[in-house]
């Protein structure tokens, strides 16, 4: 690639930050991938720390770890992938590396869910060059706390990570399901999940922290475990008839990575309805949506007593993401243009 980046990546190296440090790298880029936790005390009080006081509390011992890291080093862009620990003076010691510093962020950074854990994100608004925002409520309140420049995107799903496995027996075998829903619990999905499995619908949950729901006595028989990932969540995606798309309300989701995820899986989705969604995908064509959980169990039902036309649904959503383009190489391309990049 003759426009080739130096890109300085920080986040997990793992997830989807994992793999949108990858797409990056499949799009010629080179990408020195950092992630910042490991700078800090492996104890879990940072951790504690970040989300009950702010991130913004733990820079100091962050910026020395940094500078030892980055010590005659040089990149053209240094993207922050989340950001829960870089405050201004982090930002302004990039910028000796790094030529341009922007953001990506995935989560709810100004939003209500998660307490104190983004407070150095939003008094560093002002200092990227670019944010990067996957809400529309984002992108004002981003503007109203005087970012310099706001963008914002859809999710993506990976080229790689989620494209479709030739699946064996064995796999089969181990992770066939007829209603799936893959994800962590939070206080308004017990209920929802409960009323479902009270309606008749044949229910398979994966994911932590189901333990802590008060309706845990009805979900346990429905739980076969915690988080997955790798091949292990593309394969459950891809042997479930029917895969749940729901919402955080906390984090005002109106669509989730799932939703691009299962689609590009090949796999069935039926979500909530929101107009996000419908926008994405043509309903009853493409993917199937609900309202309440009394819709959403005749939704599966409907989907469960007809083979041709489930599979039907879901070949036509899997073409539809990929004419969306809801990909990570295409939305990181489109980011970096907005940086100031040739791509």
């Amino acid at each position: 690639m003759s426009n080739s980046l130096s890109i300085l990546y920080f986040g997990p190296i793992s997830g989807t930050c994992l793999d949108r440090a990858n797409a990056l790298r499949r799009l010629g880029h080179q990408v020195e991938h950092m992630d910042l936790r490991l700078l800090l005390p492996k104890t879990p009080w940072v951790d504690r720390i970040t989300w009950r006081l702010g991130g913004n509390l733990l820079a100091p011992l962050l910026m020395r770890g940094l500078e030892n890291k980055l010590n005659g080093q040089r990149f053209d862009l240094c993207y922050v992938d989340g950001g829960e620990w870089v405050t201004p003076q982090v930002i302004s010691l990039i910028r000796r590396y790094a030529a341009k510093v922007i953001n990506y962020n995935i989560d709810d950074p100004l939003g209500p869910r998660d307490g104190a854990r983004f407070k150095a994100y939003r008094q560093s608004l002002p200092h990227y060059y670019l944010n990067v925002v996957v809400r529309n409520e984002n992108f004002v309140e981003a503007y109203d706390l005087r970012a310099n420049y706001v963008i914002r995107v859809y999710r993506s799903a990976d080229e790689i990570s989620h494209a479709p496995r030739q699946l064996t027996v064995k796999d089969h075998q181990t992770w066939d399901s007829d209603v799936l829903f893959l994800g962590s619990w939070f206080p308004e999905r017990g209920p929802f999940l409960q009323d479902l499995i009270r309606q008749g619908v044949p229910l398979t949950i994966r994911g932590p922290n189901w333990h802590k729901a008060p309706e845990w006595p009805q979900l346990k028989s429905h739980w076969k475990g915690g988080s997955i990932g790798g091949d292990d969540y593309a394969k459950a995606i891809q042997c479930a008839k029917v895969n749940l798309g729901l919402l955080s309300k906390e984090n005002r989701d109106l669509h989730t990575t799932r939703s691009l995820e299962i689609p590009a899986l090949g796999s069935l989705m039926c979500a909530e309805r929101t107009n996000e969604h419908t926008s994405m995908y043509a309903e009853g064509k493409e993917a199937l949506f609900w309202k309440d959980a009394k819709e959403c169990a005749a939704m599966c039902n409907f989907a469960l007593s007809d083979e041709s036309r489930r599979k039907a649904i879901a070949e036509a959503g899997h073409q539809r993401v990929k004419k969306n383009g809801h990909y990570n190489e295409m939305i990181l391309a489109n980011i970096l243009v907005a940086a100031g990049f040739r791509v």
